[in-house]
């Protein structure tokens, strides 16, 4: 059968069907944009939720924690920046404050260079200590807070250097104002070192800032 116009009423009953298809994309389109949103034509997939808000943990368990030793805090990196995760150090009980100081300056540098944890590690963080480090206390004309490292400060990395500075002027092992004093395994003198805010946010490209200290 043909209409008026000698077209089949088959091929005149598509035409009707696609004009409207075609009217209601327009209108949908406006009422899209009324609406302050931008229609697409092209289907849009970010792909699953990450499993896990990156540089977040989840709270330790305090109780937990102190059962296995002293809590303290290390600074790992993460988003190329600082940040604080729980851990625990040993320290004898009747440990001298000098020792004291010491023990828990190699507890936290030991934390440093562990591995960390499998959910630390799907949370994005790192650490840039390496090596097997070992820390010990003043050498005769330092000052009495002076932590020597078996590796001078000078040959670590910007990264590594800001990671210790940080834990450790952060902890008992230093005098609590910020800042911490390194030396190396020789004689050199050793520096005092802070942790700052830049420090904190841009490690790679802020090392913490060092000043010679008087001794007496």
């Amino acid at each position: 059968m043909r209409n008026s116009a000698g077209v089949p009423a088959r091929l005149d009953g598509r035409r009707v069907r696609v004009t409207r298809l075609l009217t209601l994309s327009a209108l949908s389109a406006t009422l899209l944009a009324g609406c302050g949103i931008r229609s697409t034509e092209v289907p849009t997939d970010f792909g699953p939720a990450p499993s896990r808000v990156h540089c977040s943990l989840s709270e330790p368990d305090v109780s937990t924690q102190a059962a296995r030793g002293l809590p303290v805090q290390v600074f790992l990196l993460c988003g190329s920046q600082l940040v604080a995760v729980e851990r625990t150090v040993r320290v004898p009980d009747g440990t001298a404050d000098s020792k004291r100081r010491v023990l828990v300056a190699q507890g936290l540098l030991d934390e440093l260079e562990a591995t960390p944890s499998a959910d630390e590690k799907e949370a994005g963080y790192t650490t840039d200590v390496r090596g097997a480090m070992s820390v010990s206390g003043p050498l005769r004309d330092d000052p009495e807070e002076t932590l020597r490292l078996s590796t001078p400060p000078n040959d670590l990395t910007s990264y590594a250097l800001a990671q210790i500075v940080c834990t450790f002027s952060d902890s008992t092992a230093a005098e609590g104002d910020g800042s911490v004093i390194l030396g190396g395994p020789t004689t050199a003198p050793p520096l005092r070192y802070e942790c700052t805010d830049e420090v904190r946010t841009r490690p790679g490209s802020n090392e913490p800032p060092a000043s010679e200290v008087s001794v007496g």
